[in-house]
């Protein structure tokens, strides 16, 4: 297959729409369903993603897209106890399955609907776990035929399911067209793995084997995130991906939010909430997001709880939320360019960030380390800028 016709591009109204390829075939088969152009561009998005970071780490990798910036990218490590009550997680998942509760769980209101990149053939028991997920779509190097039967059943038969030859390697050359006007550049095949934080820049030196893993995920997920972008990883997941801000401050802090959310649903009184059975994972998750806001009221007051709820909730309070986020630290954190000031690490430090890896270049490089070491921060510049657009 040489081409494939699409419903519409972006929107309904651009038409007509398809993807091809100029030599060869396409390294696509399509297994169910009929992806659409924003589909295809998540699925190979995120592909590319977990490839690099399969590579890069030797573990089963999976990401969660959305809009073509992943919602959450992770690597298929184990879950603790708490990992599996905060993700609602069966207790026989696979190392891939892993991977994809750690991905879709960092950012969950954001990955809802999202299309799952996977880095190995997708096995039954992640087949297992995404049927009960909204979700538009999968890309995978293959599926197990047992699997394939369960995605198929999903959105009614129109679940789309993407198998991608593992070994297609594109041209070194790319192009896109942007009104009418054709654009040509050397792909982004830099390789990045451990060698890319060796050169440290402050006092403290001494990065851990699980904050440099963190690290390479943070830096492999920034090349494929919208920019300006910022990441803070933990345990082996992205916890809080800011993507798209034209201010890097933005970034970060938007970012960090997201980290902080996620940091406040480990919380006892989060894991605690009296859910009613018959509470669906969306109206579930739309809930914890709320409570979590400055909008709790609107789901434990009196009136409200009871859709929700088998008994009324306590809030989650100023001084508790405090408390809980004054004990985060070991979390990490990439960025896509340098940081012109020191607003950034210092938002940062207040996520937990104790790891930072930059590329440097800033004429106010000097004040960002200077902070860095006043707050304890093991910081790396990589050399390597990471815009994708």
């Amino acid at each position: 297959m040489k081409e494939m016709e699409l419903k519409y591009g972006c929107n309904p109204n651009q038409k007509p729409a398809r993807i091809f390829i100029d030599n060869g075939e396409l390294p696509l088969t399509i297994l169910n369903g009929k992806p659409g152009y924003i589909n295809l561009l998540d699925a190979l998005n995120g592909w590319q993603l977990v490839r690099e970071l399969k590579q890069a780490t030797g573990l089963p990798a999976a990401t969660s897209f959305k809009h073509v910036s992943p919602a959450g990218a992770a690597l298929g490590l184990p879950l603790s106890d708490e990992l599996r009550a905060i993700y609602f997680a069966p207790a026989d998942l696979s190392p891939l399955g892993c991977a994809y509760v750690r991905a879709r769980g960092a950012d969950r209101m954001s990955a809802f609907g999202d299309f799952i990149a996977l880095s190995d053939v997708c096995d039954e028991a992640t087949a297992r776990l995404i049927e009960h997920e909204v979700s538009d779509g999968i890309i995978a190097p293959g599926f197990e035929p047992v699997a394939v039967e369960i995605l198929k059943k999903k959105r009614k038969g129109s679940y789309p399911v993407i198998a991608i030859d593992p070994a297609y390697e594109p041209k070194a050359v790319e192009t896109r067209e942007v009104f009418g006007i054709s654009f040509e550049q050397g792909r982004n095949e830099y390789k990045i793995d451990n060698s890319a934080l060796d050169q440290i820049v402050t006092k403290k030196t001494a990065f851990p084997a699980e904050a440099r893993r963190d690290l390479v995920l943070a830096l492999i997920t920034l090349k494929y995130t919208q920019s300006n972008s910022v990441c803070y990883t933990y345990d082996g997941q992205t916890i809080g991906v800011g993507a798209g801000q034209q201010s890097r401050i933005h970034c970060t802090r938007l970012a960090g939010d997201k980290a902080d959310l996620w940091q406040l649903r480990r919380h006892p009184k989060v894991i605690d909430l009296p859910f009613r059975s018959d509470i669906g994972r969306p109206d579930r998750d739309n809930a914890i997001a709320v409570y979590l806001s400055e909008d709790f009221a609107d789901v434990i007051s009196e009136g409200n709880w009871s859709r929700l709820f088998t008994s009324q909730p306590a809030p989650l309070t100023t001084e508790e939320r405090k408390d809980w986020l004054s004990k985060t630290s070991d979390v990490c954190l990439g960025s896509d360019a340098f940081f012109p000031f020191d607003d950034n690490i210092r938002r940062a430090y207040r996520s937990g960030v104790r790891y930072v890896a930059q590329p440097g270049g800033s004429i106010r490089d000097q004040l960002v380390i200077d902070t860095c070491n006043e707050l304890g921060i093991v910081m790396a510049f990589t050399g390597l800028r990471l815009f994708h657009h």
